[in-house]
C-alpha cells in the first residue's frame, strides 16, 4: 500500500529530523498548513511541488511514491556493495571501493534507507579492517575497549552519526534491529556507554522477541519444532556469550576454570542433540574447541589440546556436509521436526580456515601459546588434516 502524499512528507521530514516549523519556514508558509498535509486535512499547491521534493532531496516520482524503478536500482547496488563489503572479512580488501561506490549511490538517491544503513555498515568495517579493535586492561584487572584510541576512528564517527540520524525513521524489522545491534557495539567500542544503555531500554525483552512469539503462532508438530529451534538458538547465544565472559574476566579466573566454562560451552547444544550431530551449530562448537585448544595448551594439557583441534575439524567436517541445499532434520528425539538450515557455499571448504581462525578468542594474547603450539608436529599434522 502506498503512503499518501502527506504521510511521505512526514516520512521524509522524520527522516531528515526536521521539525514542521523548519519546512513551513523554507516554504514560506504556516506550520498548520504543514500539519494539515501530514495529517491529509489538506493538499500543497501544484506549483509547491518541486520546491517540497528539492527541500529532502528527492524526485517529485519519489515524492508521490512512484519509487518502482529507482527501488530496483537501490536494491541492486545495495546487494552488489554488500557482497564487496563481505570480503573485508578482517582483512583490507576493498574496503576504499566500497566507501566509494557506497557514497556516490548516496549522491545519486540522496537519503535513501537502504544506501544509507550500507554506507554505515561498510564505515563500521572499514575502522575494524583499517585499524583494528583494541583492549586494555583496567586498574582492577578487567579487559574493556581501548575507547580513547577508537574514538579517533574517523569511519565509526560517521557510521554513529548515519545510524543515530536514520534510526529514529526505521520502522521495526529487520533493518532496524541490526541498526541499532550495529550501534550499539560502536557505542560499546567508544566508550558511550549510557547511550548504549538507552539504546538497549527502547528494544523488546527476550520473552518478546520474534523466536519467542513465532512458537504462538502455530501448535502441535509445528509449535514442537519451533520449540526445538528457538532452544538452539538460545543455546548458540549461551555458547557464545560464555565465551565472551570468559575472555572479560580472564585474569580474575584460574586456569582449570576457564577452561572447564569452554569446553562446558562447546558442549552445550549436546543438551538437545544428544547424537552429537549439531547441524550448522556445529560451527559455533568447532569456535569454542579452537579456544579450548589454546586454554589447555596454556595450562600444560598438550595431549587434550590436540584432542580439541581434532574436536573443532571433526564438528566442521560435519557443517561441510550440509553445506548445500538441504532438507534434512536433527534426528536426536527433541528435534526430529527441526530442519537443518544449510550453512551455504562458503562452508563447503572451512575446515581449511580453521588454522587461520585459531584461537577465535584472543584473550590472553595467544602470540606465546601459538609460538609453541604450532612449532609442535601434532599441530602440524592436524593442519594438514583441515586442508585435505
Amino acid at each position: 500500500m502506498k503512503l499518501t502524499l502527506g504521510e511521505k512528507i512526514k516520512e521524509l521530514r522524520k527522516r531528515d529530523g526536521r521539525k514542521q516549523e523548519d519546512l513551513a519556514n523554507a516554504l514560506g508558509i504556516t506550520n498548520q498548513a504543514v500539519s494539515r498535509w501530514e495529517n491529509d486535512g489538506s493538499y500543497p499547491d501544484m506549483e509547491m511541488i518541486p520546491a517540497i521534493a528539492n527541500y529532502f532531496g528527492v524526485t517529485i516520482d519519489e515524492l508521490f511514491g512512484y519509487e518502482n524503478g529507482r527501488e530496483k536500482q537501490v536494491d541492486e547496488l545495495v546487494s552488489r556493495l554488500s557482497a564487496m563489503n563481505k570480503l573485508n572479512n578482517g582483512e583490507n580488501v576493498n574496503i576504499d571501493e566500497c566507501l566509494h561506490l557506497a557514497r556516490t549511490a548516496l549522491a545519486e538517491f540522496p537519503g535513501n534507507k537502504k544506501i544509507m544503513l550500507c554506507l554505515a555498515w561498510i564505515l563500521t568495517t572499514a575502522g575494524y579492517v583499517k585499524y583494528s579493535e583494541y583492549h586494555i586492561t583496567d586498574s582492577e584487572g578487567y579487559d574493556t575497549f581501548d575507547v580513547n584510541r577508537h574514538k579517533t576512528y574517523k569511519e565509526w564517527a560517521e557510521a554513529i552519526a548515519i545510524y543515530e540520524k536514520i534510526i529514529p525513521a526505521l520502522e521495526s524489522g529487520p533493518d532496524r534491529h541490526d541498526a541499532v545491534k550495529q550501534l550499539a557495539n560502536l557505542y560499546l567500542c567508544t566508550g558511550e556507554h549510557g547511550k548504549a544503555a538507552a539504546l538497549a531500554e527502547s528494544a523488546p525483552s527476550i520473552h518478546c522477541s520474534k523466536e519467542f512469539l513465532q512458537m504462538t503462532s502455530c501448535d502441535g508438530k509445528e509449535r514442537a519444532a519451533k520449540y526445538g529451534e528457538t532452544a538452539l538458538k538460545l543455546l548458540a547465544a549461551a555458547a557464545e556469550l560464555i565465551g565472551d565472559a570468559v575472555a572479560a574476566n580472564y585474569d580474575k579466573l584460574p586456569p582449570e576454570t576457564a577452561e572447564i566454562c569452554i569446553k562446558n560451552a562447546a558442549d552445550l547444544f549436546g543438551a538437545l542433540c544428544i547424537d552429537g550431530d549439531y547441524g550448522e551449530y556445529g560451527i559455533n562448537s568447532a569456535y569454542l574447541y579452537l579456544y579450548l585448544s589454546s586454554l589447555q595448551w596454556r595450562g600444560g594439557k598438550r595431549e587434550s589440546a590436540v584432542d580439541s583441534l581434532y574436536k573443532a575439524l571433526e564438528h566442521t567436517k560435519k557443517c561441510e556436509e550440509i553445506s548445500l541445499d538441504s532438507t534434512s532434520t536433527f534426528s536426536s528425539p527433541l528435534l526430529k521436526n527441526v530442519k537443518i538450515n544449510p550453512l551455504g557455499n562458503d562452508y563447503r571448504k572451512h575446515a581449511t580456515k580453521l588454522p587461520e581462525y585459531w584461537p577465535w578468542i584472543c584473550i590472553p594474547n595467544s602470540s606465546d601459546v601459538a609460538k609453541e603450539m604450532q612449532s609442535d608436529p601434532r599441530y602440524k599434522e592436524w593442519v594438514a588434516k583441515t586442508q585435505e
